[in-house]
């Protein structure tokens, strides 16, 4: 573990190797789990406020579970709110692309120009999940092995790409260009 700029970061960020393979697994991340993905609150204003140019990039499976759930469901196992789900299974945002391989609605506009917002942080840092603790504002970045994540584990195993690299645009976007430089240190001090 070490701690940068009050944030505390499991080693196996640093350690671990990562590089999304979705020709490998189609993005299965967007359609497994138990929940939608977790949702910062500034998050939830944000999805109110550009649902209107998102809308035409999800498909209509997606726009039926969003009109019933709304934009954000609150999720009680991880006590968290989180993206609503189709059939409790994928994510409502989802989409497809012509290679069947899973693509999120919200990037899609981004990548579009019609918003500026990229997609959920959670989303944009995976493999980390953050955790905090709101009584004493304590945080931490964990990785999160999950085995439909093999391919990404052993094409980054390849590449020699650890996690913390290849989520670098995501970690500025939360943290700032500082913390990442601050993890660049940290690992130099872990290989020595």
């Amino acid at each position: 573990m070490m701690i940068i700029q009050d944030v505390l970061v499991a080693s196996e960020v640093f350690e671990k190797q990562f590089l999304c393979n979705l020709s490998a697994c189609k993005g299965a991340c967007c359609w497994e789990g138990d929940w939608g993905a977790p949702l910062e609150e500034e998050e939830r204003v944000i999805l109110e406020q550009i649902y209107d140019k998102v809308e035409p990039y999800l498909m209509e499976e997606g726009k039926k579970a969003i009109k019933e759930q709304g934009l954000s469901v609150y999720y009680e196992k991880p006590k968290e709110y989180g993206t609503p789900l189709i059939d409790n299974k994928a994510c409502a945002f989802l989409n497809y692309t012509e290679l069947g391989i899973a693509k999120c609605g919200i990037e899609q506009a981004y990548e579009a120009g019609e918003i500026d917002f990229k997609k959920p942080i959670s989303c944009h840092l995976y493999p980390i999940r953050t955790s905090k603790n709101e009584e004493t504002g304590f945080e931490a970045l964990n990785y999160d092995e999950w085995d439909i994540c093999s391919a990404a584990c052993d094409l980054g195993k390849k590449e020699q790409l650890p996690v913390y690299k290849f989520v670098e645009e995501a970690i500025e976007r939360k943290y700032g260009p500082s913390f990442f430089e601050e993890m660049e240190e940290a690992a130099k001090f872990l290989n020595e």
